[in-house]
């Protein structure tokens, strides 16, 4: 059973599961419940999934998007984008698995979860050992301990016991295996040609009355928008950072502790053939010695120079503190003597080095002055956010919380919920402007919110002064919009009427060489396609189309900018040639993939129905900051 679960693990399905639950949103942090319980965001069965788990599963998320992003991603983003009811829905499907393997009776223990790590591949060495070393790096990385780590291995194998059971129930239908072959591989033969709109046809202009009917017919696309105004103050560590002074004396004690981080590091490509044993290495050692080339050993032991070579890299990437000294001690080219590493005994050759530099105090003092300042920035803006929240409190007024922290306030005359201003503008000229008009929208009128997280790590808070409602913009301020739109709709009837006469031709057979030339254009034709194919010309839509029409037929379409028409007609069908073993079973697989994706899905859509949910709304909208 052990074996069939660690194998389990490491098969597409099982990825797929652990796709559905987590939907990229929960990492396994979030999945370790040692903290003590606190009010509720759900429940599954009974069980309550607490405010803390939810907050742990976001914030990891949010560290691994920040480090993508190459910025910090605030809690106000996450939120506005719905990442915490994303993550909520994560653990759910989790717990629902949970209390179905609990009242079925699986369970894994301890013991056979550290057996099943020991023999996990991924962490495994070049000798096909347990990398001890590599682990210990691993969960220094991700912040976890080792116990910690293991009963995550236990619950997500447990969790496989159940689920594996019924993707491997699944079998894929050969018919239907057969028929998607059929389907995907046949083909078609498209000729076509492009007319464009401002040639083809002819728009009159329009008279006041077809004005004022196309005006009435579309109010709503000719509403003003509603615009606020906002006053924003703001405590940014980017502006605080220029307040604070940084001795020399400070300077070059931060930079004598911090000197490596400044550092380029000397950049060895290190060769490294691994052998069985010392006596192997020693006798390849002496072969080496007698003149036998570091290239020739490796290929005697079948080994290419993608094998052995461990790439351009500084000291710290090599795990193995061994290795690593014994690399960085050798002369370019030199083949060292026999090293047994922790877990691997090894001849390692350096065939290219790179020097490297440590630049002195005085070409990055700058750059350490600038961190100081917003180390001690960040330490100041969050004591300076409790001072601003109690002046609030005590019911201060921008104005006068920033003349008396030396802060600025941003008066905004008006914007729309977009950051715009009445003549198009960028209402507000900030990196956080769209988390602070945002902000200004949520609330009513004189009433202010709470902090808005900016990206430096600072704050900012909105008050919303005035609110223009939207209101119907009167025809004679947007009589040149309606002319636009009355052309644009006419031009687009006239030549959706126009084609259609024109795929009529086609239909009934007239030449397309004949048809084309009445617009001095040259049609054209597509080699065999199949429905997934982009062809030259061709839009996605059209090749659709072509793709439902019978042979003979004509049809008609956009172009891909919209600005003209793609008349056409199908020129002949091809079925799809019987397929290969090898393409059968790659589809089956991929099909099975599919089926088992929809059925899991729906497995835990139904554990949940059955467990039992209740999310609390009420702790929900608390944990967002969106209720008093």
């Amino acid at each position: 059973m052990l074996e069939m679960i660690r194998q389990g693990a490491q098969t597409t399905v099982a990825r797929i599961f652990l796709f559905i639950l987590a939907a990229s949103f929960v990492l396994f942090l979030g999945d370790v419940r040692g903290c003590a319980r606190d009010t509720g965001v759900a429940t599954v069965g009974g069980v309550p999934i607490s405010q803390s788990e939810l907050d742990r599963a976001l914030e990891n998320e949010l560290s691994r998007l920040s480090q993508r992003a190459g910025r910090r991603i605030t809690q106000t983003e996450a939120l506005q984008f719905g990442l915490d009811r994303q993550a909520l829905q994560g653990l759910i499907g989790r717990a629902a698995i949970d209390a179905k393997s609990q009242q079925m009776g699986l369970a894994i223990s301890q013991v056979t979860a550290a057996e099943s790590l020991l023999r996990d591949p991924g962490f495994q060495g070049l000798d096909g050992k347990f990398d001890t070393a590599g682990f210990r790096a691993f969960l220094r990385e991700i912040g976890m301990r080792e116990s910690d780590f293991i009963e995550l291995r236990r619950r997500e194998a447990t969790r496989l016991q159940l689920t594996d059971s019924v993707a491997r129930a699944i079998i894929t239908p050969e018919p239907l295996v057969k028929a998607m072959h059929d389907w995907r591989e046949e083909n078609r033969i498209v000729e076509f040609f492009t007319l464009d709109a401002e040639k083809a046809v002819t728009v009159p202009d329009p008279d006041a009355a077809k004005l004022k009917e196309t005006y009435e017919g579309a109010k709503a696309q000719f509403m003003a928008p509603e615009y606020r105004k906002l006053d924003v103050l703001l405590a940014s560590v980017d502006d605080l950072k220029t307040r604070i002074a940084i001795t020399d004396d400070a300077i070059a004690k931060a930079y004598e502790e911090t000197k490596e981080t400044f550092a380029t590091p000397e950049l060895r490509r290190v060769q490294q053939i691994p052998f069985k044993d010392k006596a192997a290495a020693e006798a390849a050692k002496a072969a080496i010695k007698a003149g036998k080339s570091f290239m020739t050993v490796a290929e005697e032991l079948k080994l290419n120079d993608r094998d052995i070579d461990l790439g351009l890299i500084n000291k710290k990437a090599l795990l193995d503190p061994v290795i690593a000294d014994a690399a960085f001690k050798l002369d370019r080219n030199a083949v060292s003597d026999v090293v047994e590493g922790r877990l691997v005994t090894v001849l390692l050759r350096v065939p290219e080095i790179i020097a490297g530099k440590q630049p002195t105090l005085a070409d990055v003092k700058d750059k350490v002055r600038e961190t100081l300042q917003r180390e001690k920035a960040r330490e100041d803006v969050r004591k300076l956010r409790d001072e601003i929240e109690d002046l609030r409190t005590a019911g201060k007024s921008f104005k006068e919380i920033a003349d008396a922290k030396a802060l600025k306030v941003i008066e905004v005359a008006a914007t729309d919920a977009t950051n715009k201003t009445k003549d198009g503008k960028a209402a507000l000229e900030l990196p956080d402007a769209k988390a602070l008009i945002a902000s200004g929208f949520d609330t009513k009128s004189g009433i202010d919110r709470e902090a808005v997280d900016l990206a430096d790590g600072g704050y900012g808070w909105v008050l919303t002064q005035a609110t223009t409602p939207t209101r119907q913009k009167p025809f004679e301020e947007v009589e040149a919009e309606v002319k636009t739109l009355y052309t644009t709709s006419e031009r687009n009837r006239l030549m959706r009427e126009l084609t259609q006469k024109l795929a009529d031709r086609l239909t009934a057979g007239e030449p397309i060489d004949k048809v084309a030339a009445e617009f001095n254009v040259k049609p054209d034709k597509t080699p065999a396609i199949t429905r997934i194919t982009a062809p030259t010309g061709l839009t996605e839509t059209a090749v659709k189309q072509a793709f439902a029409l019978p042979v003979g037929r004509g049809g008609h379409t956009d172009t891909a900018d919209r600005k003209g028409r793609i008349v056409m007609r199908l020129v002949e069908i091809k079925p799809a040639t019987a397929p290969t073993k090898e393409q059968l079973a790659a589809l089956a697989r991929e099909l099975g993939q599919q089926i088992q994706i929809d059925t899991l899905d729906a497995f835990i859509g139904a554990l949940q129905e059955q467990a039992g949910v209740t999310i609390n709304e009420a702790a929900l909208r608390r944990a967002r900051g969106a209720a008093q």
